[in-house]
């Protein structure tokens, strides 16, 4: 077994190696960019060593950098993690020539794999069930378009070295191809470095369900059952869970046998994962899966295999790369109960899931009744350099259902303040019929979007407990004094105070009485409600009102306050009652930045007359691009910003002409 191993990755997979590492007593080795260097993970080592600037490519991607921390620490092997360079064969390659050695399969392994036209080739070659669809060379725009003619719209437009969702675009028919296949090839070369594309057969009600797999030195491989990872949004896993709901031992282990042949077919060693996609139009049937593709590394959803199996998959990792055969057999693997894993991310999702920044001013997740895999802190930055995953939530129970329970409960109880999270989302999902009775496939986040992304109107007590917070009145008691009981009592003149607040852009002055011994009168929309503060603690506050007791949560921060109360998030803006409103500029008009990052394509030239809906300009962020377009019909008035800027949130990118000019 090896003495020490760096980890060439960051976040929440870099600590999840550290973990396994620590407990076989290997030393560990992380390395950092600037913007990492009081990153989690940073702490954990034993050892961090600087590999650069914050953009990826001039530090996680510096295959060179990697390799002389190796030399300078004395790391024997490095391990990937996911993302990065996990499938990139000429690290593997670096490595093999530096004599250090690589946690994860071979270079020749990666190459068959790594490309989705010549891995669909292989499997084809090896009888494994593929996608119909074009995987040739010929890259030109008006061939790939007639063979989307050819296989049948809806197609899907992939690039061939993607994955986690970036350069895919789906296309219902062909006006909209020519447009969609310079996304996703844009997309592909930005993510990737290669623009190459494949066509393949949208299945209008498939499912995402993956085999985990592993190899060894030695000729074995098995597989340690499924997962379901059909609850997806942009082609990015958001739920998973394992076993398959509704899975028949026939399905599973034709699946099985087939994702092993898969592995064997590349002499696979490590842990890998095959991906299949499975049309469920007439329920799921063993002659109705085909392979997508395979991921040569180990996998974000992981630990739902883990929880069910109670096998350490980073342990298997480290002892496969060691030299040592398979800790099982196939016949000694086997399964209980039910896990689920949810994707806690920095994003927007009423706004389209749009990735966001931000300081975790607040940071509380439920370790007690879950597993939490996070690679942050309360008081980290999220950047928009790197995925801006918070944490992976994830629950065990003996069935599904207990287990659905079990991650819904938890997912309420994550208090996060600071930037915005699809914590929410995650928890409405859980609460989704179709979901909680397994009818699960990889349209339903978008056939019920407007309701899983629904926000609940802000209840009026956390209104008042904003109101007593922003005013001050919720700190707790010091000392025996007892004039400390008075808070917010003034001797000079009435007892009143008004709180400015912020709610869903909304500004409301509330009106707050203090009535003695930890008493206020709160006039609210429905009229005043007497609250007793009970218990003050941190920010959690127990309070009293109308003959009934409730505990919530406000968290302070920069820029205002987060009331945790059932369940729910509510964000609270304190605006500065000294400055006067300020009205945003109106959206039918301005075209602004919705997050950082990168103006890829400008089409919008000044005097343009444009169409509501004309794509006019291509934002990418965090590697995804995000296409914005003109919100009304119109003329342009002002372009502000050219390809190649960099901007930063709610930065203004064009206007339109005023309407009077615009028919002038």
């Amino acid at each position: 077994m090896f003495k020490k191993i760096l980890i060439a990755n960051r976040g929440e997979i870099a600590c999840r190696v550290m973990e396994t590492a620590a407990k076989l007593g290997i030393r560990t080795v992380a390395v950092y960019s600037d913007a990492d260097a009081g990153a989690k993970h940073v702490a954990m080592a034993d050892e961090a060593y600087s590999i650069g600037p914050a953009p990826v490519a001039e530090s996680y991607l510096k295959i060179d950098a990697i390799i002389e921390v190796c030399r300078q620490s004395g790391a024997e092997a490095v391990h990937p993690g996911y993302g990065f360079l996990s499938e990139n064969p000429d690290f593997v390659d670096a490595l093999d020539r530096a004599g250090i050695a690589f946690i994860g399969p071979s270079a020749a392994s990666i190459r068959a794999m790594g490309l989705k036209d010549a891995a669909k080739a292989l499997m084809v070659k090896s009888g494994v069930p593929v996608v119909p669809g074009y995987h040739g060379d010929n890259q030109e725009a008006d061939f790939l378009k007639l063979q989307a003619g050819r296989i049948g719209y809806p197609v899907l437009i992939k690039a061939r070295a993607g994955g986690g969702g970036k350069g895919m675009r789906r296309v219902d028919g062909p006006q909209d191809f020519a447009e969609a296949l310079r996304g996703a090839k844009r997309e592909g070369e930005a993510s990737f470095g290669d623009g190459r594309v494949l066509i393949e057969k949208y299945l209008t009600m498939p499912r995402h369900i993956e085999i985990q797999v592993f190899g060894d030195s030695h000729g074995n491989a098995v597989h340690l059952f499924e997962r379901d990872c059909s609850l997806q949004r942009r082609h990015q896993k958001v739920i998973e869970e394992a076993p398959a709901p509704g899975m028949s031992e026939e399905m599973r282990s034709a699946m099985g046998k087939a994702a092993v042949t898969a592995a064997r077919a590349i002499d696979y060693c490590g842990a890998g994962t095959i991906e299949f996609i499975a049309d469920v139009s007439e329920g799921l049937r063993a002659d109705r899966f085909y392979f997508m593709e395979m991921n040569t590394r180990l996998q974000v959803e992981h630990p739902v295999t883990e929880m069910i199996t109670g096998e350490d998959l980073v342990e298997w990792q480290l002892r496969v790369a060691s030299g040592e055969p398979l800790p099982k057999s196939q016949e000694d693997l086997s399964f209980d109960g039910w896990a689920f894993e949810a994707r806690l991310y920095a994003e927007d999702a009423p706004k389209g899931f749009l990735p966001a920044i931000g300081t975790l001013e607040h940071l509380a997740l439920p370790e007690t009744s879950a597993r939490i895999d996070s690679g942050v802190r309360a008081g980290d930055d999220i950047t928009p350099y790197y995925d801006p995953m918070i944490a992976k939530i994830i629950a065990h129970g003996p069935t599904r259902e207990a287990a659905l329970g079990k991650l819904l409960a938890s997912l309420e109880a994550t208090e996060v303040a600071g930037c915005v999270t699809n914590a929410g989302f995650l928890a409405a999902l859980c609460r989704h019929a179709g979901f909680a009775g397994g009818e699960v496939d990889t349209g339903l986040i978008d056939r019920d979007l407007e309701e899983l992304i629904a926000e609940p109107a802000m209840p009026e007590d956390a209104i008042a407990l904003a109101a007593l917070t922003a005013l001050g009145l919720t700190r707790p008691a010091r000392g025996a004094d007892p004039f400390e009981t008075l808070a917010g009592w003034l001797i000079w003149s009435a007892s009143r105070q008004f709180a400015l607040l912020e709610i869903a852009g909304d500004r409301r002055d509330v009106e707050v009485h203090a009535l003695g011994n930890r008493r206020f009168a709160v006039h609210l929309e429905d009229g005043a409600r007497d609250y007793a503060l009970i218990e003050v603690d941190a920010g959690a506050i127990t309070y009293e009102c109308g003959g009934r007791r409730a505990r919530a949560v406000v968290a302070s921060g920069r820029k205002g306050l987060t009331v945790f109360m059932g369940g729910h998030a509510y964000p609270v803006g304190l605006p500065d009652t000294l400055s006067a409103d300020e009205e945003a500029g109106a959206a039918g008009d301005q075209l602004i930045a919705p997050m950082p990052g990168l103006v890829k394509v400008l089409t919008a030239k000044t005097g343009d007359a444009v169409t509501k809906g004309q794509p006019l300009l291509v934002l990418e962020a965090m590697k995804m691009e995000h296409t914005l377009r003109a919100p009304r019909d119109g003329a342009i008035g002002e372009v502000l910003v050219s390809e190649g800027d960099q901007v930063t949130d709610g930065t203004l990118l064009l206007a339109l002409a005023e309407e009077t000019d615009a028919a002038a």
